[in-house]
């Protein structure tokens, strides 16, 4: 009956299951999932806007940077089923996320649906009953400043894209794409690959003693100590080494000595026969500890990569499904704040399951360094005025959505609990020790430390876990120290020499990558996780372990960008334009102006369009070449890299110029590991001339065995001024991975060469059988249809019956699946267990519900449980591969241009703004019914062509 029913929109189908069952029967929710509207492909605009103002990057730059947006074709149905409920409600209420994404999701509805009824904001950072009751009490205004914020946002990144994308192609490789902050981060990982490959290790001694005190002592606990002074100058540490191997400037002139290996081993050879100790000084200081601070979008992502190994992409999946259920407040925030509620309902579990004396007096208050106000304003913890506790929970939850749910509810219970207290002991000690029979023995200091924690508090719960620690790691000792007193005589037991090498700047990791961010000020909650997953989906940058890698091609994308977009991949510059978008979400700066200073330029800063316009000439192969030595080079080819090598084996041409030779490189070899001494290795191992392997039978060509881009092979080559027909190439075949070119025979060579062979013909649909190679491996083919082969060299053993008994089976993917290469344990998301498989396309990680590709760098043997775990989430992150629209003709009528629509405040009364705001326009492009089937098809196939070039924050 019209007038009693209530049309609330959300953004996921979970998430509407979830307020559905808060909400009275009045209430109809729906889900958009995800955003309805984006800006057009220029590719797909009407013909007569191409040429025009929208044609290059669907952004009107000369008119306040108007966008021109589309509803997404996969969204199509969606928008008619939100239409036609909306035609039966008398009011819309919007209750996307509180974010500036959510904010836009819900201004675009807006837009689209053009409701005729009242419009209701309603906003919440959990979804309790008393959240949602509580929402629907107090509803706002659609805040235009937010999606003025995200509509910048996505605007810069169409032409940062649109612009840069296209330099990259030209000069580095086709489909490359640049991107406003994932640009930054690639710098970032790239940056420590130069340092490490810059790095250059010291070789350092250290001499660690075990001490006991004397029989008659009341305590005679031994302990071990380090060696840290001799002659009161301190023993140099691997900090106290440079990147460049040497001391720093720091340490010598302090005074630092660096212990060598004969001096290390023979002071402890005269401790072991001469020396006894004593006590110097035992210091006694008070330790206190307080807990972390409640989880944020940055501090959860870096924790749950430490403790969990989980990537980032998987720990936001799992956060936003442990949201959308009810579980956690709002998962993208920058704020550590706990509200009342929260800080009581933690403070009531801490003293019931730890005891009241765990509390502190107070309640603890946090606050973080947020610079903007896109994100929610609570800290990440459980939802609800009482925490459910993990154990009530099992069953409920995946075990991947339960591991984060009890890091999350341990976290948030710690925060509210006392300081851990104890004592920590530092005991200095001596030893003489007779170096020289002449002179006067050298003093020997040594030192230890031991805490002891008295009083455990938020221990009790949880604690921190930590980054690889670069440093001199000996001084973290936590010896357990006996009761000892100054002048104590103590034995000396096993001394030990040990010599180090400093190591190189660790590697970033997922965590400690979204860490650096934070502290640059790159990027928001709401955009790391979706950064890392852009510059690994793009090739920017693999996983080795938890490590980042970047790859070849990275360095050559951020050197253009560093050469000739300087400015755009400072970090600082990077950061402040966060801080714009922030500036423009708080409704401080306007949207307009703020793009055309960076799109146009200022006085200080010369602008996108200037820089790109103004280029100059850039050498792609100076941008894609490394030089590794005076005869090794490193150089981004059109198939990936390689190494350009210029010495004595080299042939030398008619004009008397040498032609450089190409060597391969291994897949999997990290930038750092590419040393002049692997480099020189790799060309040595390379054959410098071709081998010949006779003379071809039937022809009397000769045929040679060589190393190509992609692997050995034989080839026929033509006789001596022999011209073969145009497009006529000689004929080639590439050797089975068992096959050596220094060993492979003549016949084998032939048989190579006459593949496809033909094995039979098929009585029943009197077809030919052949067995092959192809790109994904060897197969029999008859007439369209196909089936794999079991190994290469089945391709010249199987017959005729054996193809048959192959046809007769199930086509791979069907019924007929193969063994398992690795099983692990079920899958935290979908409780089935994992296995590996080899498939047709190569090896892939499946749980019977999805199949994830194992990347290339990545061997089946590294693959273990964890990684398998996280391929299997960023495929389901991924969703089902689309399908390609069937290109059609476009129908002969041409649409009218629509007009373009300022926007319009979503609630029942405007939205405040500032005339200069209102200007800012978006070009609202709706179902056209004059538009043919036909054409809609033809446009989105010509808009998946331009996908590559955009960069999305």
């Amino acid at each position: 009956m019209k007038g009693t029913k209530k049309l609330v929109i959300v953004e996921s189908p979970t998430k509407a299951k979830t307020i559905g069952g808060y909400l009275g029967d009045e209430y109809e929710v729906i889900a958009s999932v995800g955003h309805v509207r984006d800006l057009a492909e220029p590719s797909a605009l009407p013909a007569e806007l191409k040429k025009g103002a929208f044609g290059k990057f669907a952004v009107d730059v000369e008119n306040d940077f108007a966008p021109y947006y589309v509803v997404n074709d996969n969204k199509r149905k969606t928008v008619s089923e939100l239409k036609r409920a909306l035609k039966g409600a008398d009011e819309l209420w919007l209750a996307t996320d509180e974010d500036r994404e959510g904010e836009a999701i819900a201004w675009h509805l807006l837009e689209v649906l053009q409701p005729k009824v009242p419009v209701h904001r309603m906003v919440f950072h959990e979804i309790t009953q008393d959240a949602i009751e509580q929402a629907k009490q107090n509803t706002r205004d659609l805040d235009t400043a937010l999606v003025d914020a995200q509509e910048t946002r996505r605007i810069l990144d169409r032409l940062y894209g649109y612009d840069i994308s296209p330099v990259l192609w030209r000069k580095v490789a086709p489909k490359l794409s640049a991107g406003r902050v994932q640009s930054a981060a690639t710098r970032l990982v790239v940056d420590r690959e130069r340092e490490r490959q810059a790095f250059r290790a010291a070789e350092y001694w250290d001499l660690t003693a075990t001490f006991r005190p004397e029989a008659d002592a009341a305590d005679s606990t031994a302990f071990e100590a380090r060696l840290v002074r001799l002659d009161a100058q301190r023993v140099a540490t691997g900090g106290d080494f440079g990147d460049d191997g040497k001391l720093t400037a720091r340490a010598a002139k302090a005074g630092v000595i660096p212990l060598e290996q004969d001096r290390a081993e023979r002071i402890a050879a005269l401790l072991a026969e001469h020396a006894r100790g004593k006590v110097v000084s035992v210091e006694t200081k008070p330790h206190t500890r307080r807990p972390a601070a409640p989880f944020t979008t940055s501090t959860l992502q870096q924790e749950a990569s430490r403790k969990l190994r989980y990537s980032s992409r998987q720990t936001m999946s799992f956060a936003q499904s442990l949201y959308e259920n009810g579980y956690i407040t709002y998962m993208r925030t920058d704020s550590p704040s706990l509200s009342k509620q929260a800080v009581q309902a933690a403070r009531a579990q801490a003293s019931e399951l730890y005891g009241a004396h765990t509390l502190p007096e107070k309640p603890r208050v946090y606050t973080g360094k947020a610079k903007g106000a896109q994100e929610a304003h609570e800290a990440i913890r459980p939802a609800g005025e009482v925490f459910q506790r993990p154990t009530a929970l099992k069953g409920k939850l995946t075990q991947g959505e339960h591991a984060l749910y009890e890091l999350i509810w341990k976290r948030t219970v710690a925060s509210q609990m006392a300081d851990a207290k104890g004592s920590t002991d530092t005991v200095t000690l001596a030893a003489q020790v007779p170096e020289n029979a002449n002179a006067a023995p050298t003093a020997a200091e040594f030192t230890t430390s031991g805490t002891v924690i008295t009083f455990p508090g938020f221990l009790l719960a949880y604690e921190e876990g930590r980054d690889e620690n670069r440093g001199d790691k000996s001084g973290d000792q936590n010896a357990k120290l006996p009761q000892l007193t100054s002048g104590q005589a103590l034995g000396i037991e096993a001394p030990s020499a040990k010599g180090h090498e400093t190591s190189p700047p660790p590697r970033y990791t997922e965590a400690s990558l979204t860490k650096r961010l934070e502290e640059l000020g790159i990027g928001r909650p709401s955009t790391y996780a979706a950064i890392i997953s852009t510059i690994m989906d793009r090739g920017y940058v693999a996983k080795k372990g938890q490590a980042l890698v970047p790859s070849w091609i990275a360095f050559s994308v951020v050197r253009l960008l560093e050469e000739h977009f300087s400015e755009l991949v400072d970090y600082d510059f990077t950061a402040e334009m966060e801080n714009d978008l922030d500036r423009i979400a708080s409704g401080e700066a306007d949207r307009g102006k703020w793009l055309g200073e960076f799109y146009f330029g200022t006085d200080a800063h010369p602008g996108l369009r200037g820089v790109v316009d103004n280029l100059g000439e850039i050498d792609a192969r100076a941008i894609n070449t490394i030089k590794i030595d005076d005869e090794i080079s490193l150089r981004n080819g059109k198939y990936g890299p390689y190494l350009e090598v210029v010495d004595d084996k080299c042939e030398v041409g008619d004009d008397g110029v040498v032609k450089p030779r190409s060597v391969n490189i291994p897949d999997g070899l990290a930038p750092d590991e590419l040393t002049p001494a692997k480099a020189h290795e790799l060309a040595d191992a390379e054959p410098a001339e071709d081998r010949v392997v006779g003379l071809h039978p039937e022809t009397s060509k000769r045929i040679v065995a060589k190393n190509g881009r992609f692997g050995p092979y034989v080839t026929e080559l033509p006789d001596e001024g022999e011209e073969l027909p145009k497009g006529q190439k000689p004929r080639t075949a590439s050797l089975f991975k068992s096959m050596d070119p220094a060993t492979i025979d003549l016949d084998t060579a032939v048989a190579l060469l006459g593949l496809p062979r033909v094995v039979g013909f098929d009585p029943e649909s009197e077809a030919e059988i052949t067995a092959q190679n192809g790109r994904y491996g060897p197969y029999l083919k008859k007439g369209s249809d196909t089936r794999s082969l079991p190994s290469e060299d089945a391709i010249f053993s199987i017959d005729l019956a054996g193809a048959q008994e192959l046809f007769a089976q199930p086509k791979y993917g069907a019924k007929r699946a193969s063994s398992a290469l690795k099983e692990f344990e079920a899958d935290p998301v979908s409780g089935k267990p994992i296995k590996v498989k080899d498939g047709r396309f190569g090896p892939y990680v499946t749980d019977g519900e999805t199949n994830a590709t194992i990347p290339r760098g990545d061997s089946v043997e590294d693959v273990d449980f964890a990684r398998a775990v996280e391929l299997l989430a960023i495929k389901r992150a991924k969703g089902p591969a689309k399908k390609k629209a069937p290109a059609r003709k476009a129908a002969a009528k041409k649409p009218a241009a629509k007009k373009t629509t300022a926007k319009k405040p979503a609630a029942k009364k405007p939205a405040a703004k500032t005339s200069a705001a209102k200007t800012s326009t978006s070009a609202s492009k709706t179902v056209d019914p004059a538009r043919s089937a036909a054409a809609k098809k033809a446009a989105a196939t010509r808009a998946a062509n331009r996908a590559a070039a955009e960069a999305q924050a």
